[in-house]
C-alpha cells in the first residue's frame, strides 16, 4: 500500500551513470502502512513563498523532518535505549531563524560544498571567479549557495518499507560564479529498519564542478545537551589531507597514526581534542571511499546507548566539531549551543579538488550524471 500526498511535478532523464543507486525494499501487500508522512506549512518568505515541513516517521518512532527551504533537515529524533526520543539535529523551529540565523543548520551545501582555494578554479583552460567568502578563499558554495535556495518538491509518498520527500533545484549558468545550468535532485528516504538515506543527482549542460552535502550538527544525546567530547568515534580513514593556514589542503595526503586525527580505532572525540588546537576541522580519506557505498563512520554516545553509522558512496568526510560554538546561539529546546556541543560529518570530495588534479575529481561534464549517496544508521548499545 503506498500513501501520496504530492503528486510527481516534473522528471528528469538520467544519463551516463557511474554508480547505480542503492535499490529500496520492494513495497509488502500489507493493508497498513507503517511508515508516515505529514506535510504542514512551516513559514513564509520575505515575499510570500510558503515553505512546507515535510515529517517522515517509521515505526521504531525514528522521525525525520525537512523544509524545502535550503533542504534543511529540521528534526531526526531517534529513541535512545531506553525508548526515549531525543532531536539529535541542532537547528530552529521557524524559518525566519533560518533566514536570519543561518550557520548550515540541517542544510544542503552547493555548488562546491567546503573550500576553495584563492576563490578560483581552471577548467578546461578558462578560470571561474568565484565569492570570497571565507577570508580569500570559497566555502559552501558562495553568498547564496543551496543552503539559501528554495527547492521545488517533486515528490513526497510512504509505502510499507520506507518514506520519502523528492526535492528540485536549477541552479543557473553562472549562479555564484559557475558555469552550466545545474539540475539537481536531492531524495531523502527514510527506512523501516532505521536508515536515513541522501541521495543526490545532477546533470548540467556545460562542464562545472560539483560536490553536494549535508552540513547537519549532531549531538547524540539530544541538541543542546551538552557537548560531544565523551561521543566515541571511530572513522575509516587511513590518512588525511593536510592543510594550511586557511585550512586550503596543501596536496598532501599523511598517515592519521601516530596524531590526534587517527579514529581508525574507537576513541572519545575529547580525548585528544586540545592537540589540535581548536578543535577538528579535518577531511578524512575514507579508506576505498568513492568506488561504492563504504563504511564512512560510528559515532556513538555512550550515556544513550545512540549509535549512528554513516555510510557514503563519497571519496572523503569532514569532521567538525563546532568549534565556533560559543553558547550565545540557542536551538529548538532553548538550550545554548556551547562550543564542541555538536560534530558534523560532511561526506564530500576533498576540499579545493578543482585545484588539484591529483585528487578525485569533482568535474561533471554534459551528458554525465552526479550520483552520490549518504546513509546514516541507526541502532543502541
Amino acid at each position: 500500500m503506498k500513501t501520496r500526498i504530492l503528486l510527481t511535478l516534473a522528471a528528469l532523464t538520467f544519463v551516463g551513470c557511474d554508480r547505480e543507486p542503492v535499490p529500496s525494499q520492494p513495497p509488502s501487500n500489507k493493508e497498513t502502512t507503517p511508515m508516515t508522512l505529514a506535510k504542514q506549512e512551516f513559514g513564509r518568505t520575505p515575499d510570500g513563498q510558503i515553505i512546507h515541513l515535510y515529517t517522515l516517521k517509521n515505526p521504531s518512532g525514528l522521525t525525520v523532518s525537512v523544509i524545502n527551504y535550503g533542504a534543511v533537515m529540521v528534526h531526526l529524533i531517534v529513541p535512545d535505549r531506553d525508548g526515549k526520543a531525543a532531536d539529535i539535529n541542532c537547528g530552529y523551529n521557524d524559518l525566519e531563524s533560518y533566514l536570519q540565523r543561518g550557520g548550515f543548520f540541517g542544510a544542503v551545501v552547493g555548488r562546491y560544498a567546503n573550500r576553495i582555494g584563492n576563490a578560483s578554479f581552471t577548467l578546461d583552460g578558462v578560470q571561474y571567479k568565484l565569492a570570497a567568502n571565507n577570508g580569500k578563499n570559497h566555502i559552501h558554495g558562495g553568498t547564496k549557495g543551496f543552503d539559501k535556495a528554495i527547492w521545488t518538491v517533486l515528490d513526497a509518498a510512504a509505502t510499507d518499507a520506507e518514506a520519502y520527500v523528492k526535492m528540485n533545484y536549477i541552479s543557473p549558468d553562472g549562479e555564484e560564479g559557475y558555469p552550466g545550468n545545474l539540475n539537481v535532485t536531492l531524495t531523502y528516504t527514510l527506512t523501516a529498519d532505521n536508515q536515513l538515506k541522501l541521495t543526490y543527482e545532477a546533470l548540467t549542460d556545460k562542464p562545472t564542478i560539483v560536490n553536494l552535502t549535508n552540513h547537519s550538527y549532531y549531538n547524540l544525546a539530544g541538541e543542546g545537551n551538552g557537548d560531544v567530547l565523551a561521543h566515541v568515534l571511530t572513522l575509516n580513514a587511513d590518512s588525511y589531507t593536510v592543510v594550511d593556514d586557511g585550512l586550503i589542503p596543501t596536496g598532501e595526503i599523511a598517515p592519521v597514526a601516530g596524531t590526534p586525527l587517527d579514529f581508525t580505532q574507537p576513541h572519545p572525540i575529547g580525548e585528544r581534542i586540545a592537540q589540535t588546537g581548536n578543535g577538528y576541522d579535518h577531511n578524512f580519506v575514507i579508506r576505498n571511499g568513492g568506488k561504492a557505498l563504504t563504511h564512512c563512520a560510528t559515532a556513538h554516545d555512550p550515556a544513550s546507548g545512540r549509535v549512528m553509522e554513516v555510510w557514503t558512496t563519497e571519496p572523503g568526510v569532514q569532521l567538525y566539531t563546532a568549534n565556533h560554538f560559543n553558547g550565545r546561539t540557542t536551538g529548538k529546546s532553548g538550550k545554548p549551543y556551547v562550543k564542541h556541543g555538536a560534530f558534523c560529518l560532511e561526506t564530500q570530495h576533498y576540499p579545493d579538488s578543482p585545484n588539484k588534479p591529483d585528487f578525485p575529481s569533482p568535474i561533471l561534464r554534459p551528458g554525465g550524471r552526479y550520483y552520490t549517496q549518504t546513509v546514516h544508521k541507526f541502532y543502541t548499545e
